[in-house]
């Protein structure tokens, strides 16, 4: 497995950079070529990589690590086969090499045979005292296979060897926020502050788990030691400034994101952001223009322009709202609740006919929420399409079959296209339901002109004999 490099002096890399550029043949010791192939893997020059490896093996032909790197090497390449064969060589001459288990894993994690892998990174670990990078393989492979509890095992072993390796303390707590046990990652990450009081990445994942929880006071409070532990840590600034939004103390939150933009370049979330805080503040001037802030910094960020929408539609200016929600659908037209709002500002603009083909899209993109069937089947109605409104309706009723909005409302339209049995049936269903007609409103309110009339009249007073 490869070093940094910075574990050894470059001397040994100048040197032989220095005989590729001429025909000299210098000679280096075995572990001067590991060192110049490790190297170069960590900077991703392969063919550099491949050179070190070819006039390693042709000045030690019996060096096993060079061979062990030529495996690496090959593997990277896909060349498995031949992975696989000169393994089978170096195994028969050292079985007890952990590096060989290490790379038959590597191999058999390509091929997706992650249950394999883990055999063979167990089998390593069992003939090894160097078994932190094992741990670290071992947890990958379980997240692989979905095995989140032996993920975050192995993963805390890694930090049981070295408390700095932020890369497995953040698998750690992934592994506990995909079980969705925050209170064992909050538990963790204590007994792990007690020990590394000043880490900040851990106080901001403390934090976070906090936030999950809705424990605002606490979350804000480790957020501060996350500031006070480094105080140029931006993730810290703009996850302390959501917390503080949550507690409606907008003023404060704008303070820090601007901070996180005075530390580095400004990003359209911070923007984002921003304009929410000012909004909330009925600020509407500064909102706006942190919203076209959010959409000058990031065009393509499809929520900086659901931002800009909703300013204008709470306004009311409804033209405006059209135009950003379908600057919006340019970038995300699969999603929904974009067309819902789509929807929502046709019906405004009393352009039905639009708004009907809007609330079909988010329908048929997976938006099943009551109003969204309430509201379209009212689009379809006033466009003159009642039956078809009372259609929508009936769709609506295989999601909330006891939804007496949908019921009553079904009834109306019935009656408004002169369907008189199917809107006495419905009815009754409506009233089997409403036991002490308390919603019935919901039917004499939006038609006041059946309210009273004898139809009516003539159910409520049978529905109530029977009952």
């Amino acid at each position: 497995m490869a070093l940094e490099s910075n574990e050894r002096p470059d001397k040994p890399i100048t040197k032989f950079e220095s005989m590729l550029k001429t025909d000299d043949v210098y000679f280096f010791d075995a572990e001067d070529f590991e060192d110049i192939v490790h190297h170069y893997l960590n900077h991703g020059k392969i063919s550099l990589a491949k050179k070190g490896i070819k006039i390693g093996l042709q000045q030690h032909p019996g060096s096993i690590e060079l061979k062990l790197l030529q495996v690496e090497v090959m593997v990277f390449e896909n060349q498995t086969e031949k992975a696989e064969a000169l393994l089978d060589e170096l195994q028969l001459l050292d079985n007890q090499n952990e590096e060989i288990y290490i790379q038959r894993a590597n191999i058999y994690s390509k091929k997706d045979n992650h249950e394999g892998a883990v055999e063979l990174l167990q089998r390593a670990l069992s003939i090894t005292t160097n078994s932190f990078d094992i741990y670290s393989l071992l947890g990958m492979e379980y997240l692989f296979m979905d095995n989140f509890e032996q993920a975050k095992e192995s993963f805390m072993k890694c930090i049981e060897f070295d408390e700095q390796d932020y890369s497995s303390l953040y698998n750690v707590i992934y592994c506990f926020e995909f079980l969705e046990d925050y209170n064992g990652a909050i538990l963790y990450l204590n007994e792990y502050l007690e020990k590394n009081p000043y880490c900040e990445v851990a106080w901001h994942q403390l934090g976070k788990q906090y936030y999950y929880k809705q424990m605002y006071n606490e979350a804000l409070s480790a957020f501060d030691f996350a500031i006070i532990s480094d105080d140029s840590f931006i993730g810290a600034y703009f996850e302390k400034g959501k917390v503080l939004e949550k507690l409606g103390r907008h003023k404060e939150a704008i303070e820090n994101y601007e901070t996180t933009i005075s530390i580095e370049d400004p990003t359209s979330h911070a923007f984002l952001r921003i304009g929410k805080c000012y909004e909330k503040l009925k600020n509407t001037e500064m909102a706006k223009y942190y919203f076209y802030q959010t959409v000058h910094e990031d065009p393509l960020l499809d929520k900086g322009w659901l931002a800009i929408t909703n300013l204008y539609y709470n306004i009311r200016d409804f033209e405006k709202a059209v135009f950003y929600i379908n600057k919006a659908l340019n970038i995300d037209g699969e999603n929904p609740s974009y067309w819902k709002k789509c929807a929502q500002i046709h019906t405004a603009l009393k352009n039905y006919d639009q708004a009907d083909f809007a609330f079909k899209q988010s329908v048929d993109l997976g938006n099943y929420e009551l109003d969204t069937w309430l509201k379209w089947a009212d689009v379809v109605y006033m466009n003159g399409e009642t039956m078809a409104a009372v259609q929508i309706l009936s769709q609506g009723r295989e999601f909330y079959p006891e939804s007496l909005k949908l019921l009553y409302k079904s009834v109306g339209y019935q009656l408004i296209g002169q369907d008189l049995i199917n809107a006495r049936i419905t009815f009754m269903d409506a009233l089997k339901l409403d036991k002490n007609q308390k919603k019935i409103h919901l039917f004499t309110d939006k038609f006041p002109e059946f309210a009273n009339s004898e139809w009516t009249k003539e159910i409520v007073n049978k529905y109530n004999k029977a009952s």
